[in-house]
Formats: structure tokens, C-alpha cells, sequence
């Protein structure tokens, strides 16, 4: 271990090295067939000095989704915010936020898709419940759109399960060497939320029901 690394041991410096490589080991080997040891070469550490962070390769795993879903759920709910107060355009702003977070953030979202079954019990509930958690944020839009007659969609919450899902599975295929920007794959996917929820546009000057 070198010297500066060695240094940072014991500091949030150290942890966060711990998280990176971690990260990347699962998501090029998969949770269990990630060692300890993958981690502490990639983070140039030894493998006691990850015990000084974490007690065990389980609890990085938490670490990681749970750091992951906060991160996801604070952007999409800032996005909300900003969005003003009709359906459709909270909509589209939390569809583009979801988008971009699994686009920037791809590693962390690749775990998230996958190694929910790694998971103990308790992290498994700690997980869901935040899994639920954002697709409130999604489903109190869509419900409250149907409700305003901006939506006609007949099942809102199998429209909210598909655009959750849908936006989740760019991080499987996304490039960003490809031809699509991030951006512009948010615009394209906040368009297709709204089809999916059978938008309906007031027309200019129709009141607001």
C-alpha cells in the first residue's frame, strides 16, 4: 500500500476509495463473486484496513444501493419541486431527473438493478422501502393527474411500475460515446411518459378543472 493511500486510512477519503472499487468489481464480477481482497487491491489498500469502514462485504453492498436510492430520490424530488404545479409538467421533470440520474450515475444504478437479491433481510427491507418511496413521488403526480383529467390513463400505477422501469433500463444499454446524448434520451423518455399516461392537453383557454 502506498504511503498517501495509507495516510488516508481511517478518513472519508479511505471509505469513499473503499465504495469506488467496490463498485466496480460488482459490477464487472457481480456481488458475490467480488472478494474482499478485489476491493482492497483496486482501492490500494489491505483487506484489514476495509475493516476499519465496514464490517463486512454486506454492508457495503447496503452502502451502496441505499447511498444510491437517497441520491435519486433527492434529485427527482428537487426536480418536482421546480417543476411548477400542473401533472404534466411534473411529470416530464421527474421522468428527465430519473433518466439523467441512471445515465450520470450509471455504475451505481447497474448495482441496484442487479443485486437486490444479495441483499440480507434487512437490507432488503432498508431498500424497498426507499424503492416505495420513490415511486410515491411518481405515483402522487400520475394519480393526482387522473384525478385533474390531465391523464386519462385507466391503470395509473401499472403506468407508474412502466415508467419507473423504463427509465431504470438505460443504464443497461446507455453509452455515453454513443449517439445519444443523456439529455436528449431524458427529453425522448419525459414524451413517452406522458403518452404512457394517455396526456391529455387543455386546450387554450379551457379552464382549469
Amino acid at each position: 500500500m502506498s504511503a498517501a493511500k495509507a495516510a488516508t486510512v481511517g478518513t472519508g477519503n479511505g471509505r469513499q476509495a473503499i465504495l469506488d472499487s467496490a463498485l466496480r468489481n460488482m459490477n464487472e464480477r457481480g456481488y458475490h463473486g467480488t472478494s474482499m481482497r478485489d476491493i482492497a487491491r483496486d482501492a490500494d489498500i489491505t483487506v484489514a484496513s476495509i475493516y476499519h469502514h465496514f464490517k463486512s462485504k454486506q454492508e457495503i453492498l447496503q452502502d451502496i444501493m441505499t447511498r444510491a436510492l437517497h441520491d435519486a430520490i433527492a434529485m427527482t424530488r428537487g426536480a418536482l419541486l421546480r417543476a411548477g404545479g400542473s401533472p404534466d409538467a411534473q411529470l416530464q421533470a421527474l421522468v428527465r431527473a430519473w433518466v439523467m440520474f441512471h445515465t450520470t450515475r450509471q455504475l451505481d444504478a447497474l448495482v441496484g438493478a442487479t443485486e437486490l437479491r444479495s441483499l440480507n433481510e434487512a437490507g432488503r427491507r432498508l431498500v424497498v422501502a426507499l424503492r416505495d418511496e420513490q415511486e410515491g413521488l411518481f405515483r402522487d403526480v400520475v394519480e393526482r393527474g387522473v384525478e385533474e383529467g390531465a391523464f386519462e390513463v385507466e391503470f395509473p400505477r401499472d403506468a407508474v411500475r412502466g415508467i419507473i422501469n423504463m427509465g431504470q433500463s438505460v443504464c443497461t444499454w446507455w453509452r455515453s460515446d454513443g449517439p445519444l446524448r443523456a439529455e436528449e434520451l431524458a427529453d425522448r423518455y419525459a414524451d413517452l411518459a406522458l403518452a404512457m399516461v394517455q396526456h391529455r392537453p387543455r386546450r387554450v383557454g379551457a379552464p382549469v378543472s
